[in-house]
């Protein structure tokens, strides 16, 4: 599990096929601060399995829905990506419960200056919409953020400048592709509700339940 405060923004060295999956190097600061094989880190909020490490390196392996579910298949060297390793029991929870397994990419519709602070806006697929409130938790890219607003898929948020200096949301454009989990609270409760909506004779809040959107696994 991940709060999605960001711990640094590493580096991409490669993505490349390594069997019958990828796999994918990251230059970044905490390779050898307690992190061992086997450890979970999340990439751009994707949680990863560590492979090898060492050296100011973190080798992951990836399964090809985890890259049909994310903006990895575009990475290319030296591109920036937001790294947080889990959470340790006990430790603090400074923005929302985080799983590292990305519902979906979204992209940049469009960003405003407003005085020091940026105001940037997403479209995704709508069917998603409902997991999408104002002042409700995202994260995007692996970042925790708070929804701004929302419509039928779109939503904004608020970025203040330390945010865009310490992730790699400083460096999006107009287009960019992100990385997006909406609320696993949102969803559980979604899941748990459906029976007695039905039986109520309600119909589902929306196409595509848990059900029929499986998460991706490290």
């Amino acid at each position: 599990m991940f709060t999605g405060i960001v711990e640094e923004c590493g580096e991409v060295e490669s993505f490349v096929r390594s069997g019958e999956g990828r796999r994918l190097t990251v230059r970044c600061g905490f390779a050898s601060d307690n992190v061992a094989t086997g450890d979970s880190v999340a990439v751009d909020g994707c949680c990863l399995t560590v492979v090898e490490h060492g050296g100011g390196r973190l080798a992951f392996d990836l399964l090809e829905e985890s890259v049909r579910r994310t903006r990895f298949g575009t990475f290319a060297g030296g591109e920036g990506v937001n790294l947080e390793r889990s959470v340790a029991l006990g430790g603090k929870m400074g923005g929302h419960i985080v799983t590292g397994h990305i519902d979906t990419t979204g992209t940049v519709e469009s960003i405003e200056r407003k005085g020091a602070d940026i105001r940037m806006a997403f479209r995704h697929d709508a069917d998603y919409s409902r997991y999408v409130v104002e002042k409700g938790s995202i994260a995007i890219n692996g970042v925790s953020l708070t929804v701004g607003g929302c419509g039928e898929g779109t939503f904004f948020v608020w970025l203040i400048p330390h945010t865009l200096e310490v992730t790699n949301l400083g460096a999006l454009g107009e287009g960019s592709a992100v990385n997006l989990e909406f609320d696993i609270v949102a969803k559980h409760l979604e899941k748990l509700a459906l029976p007695y909506i039905a039986a109520s004779g309600g119909g589902a809040p929306g196409a595509g339940d848990a059900g029929e959107n499986p998460l991706p696994q490290d």
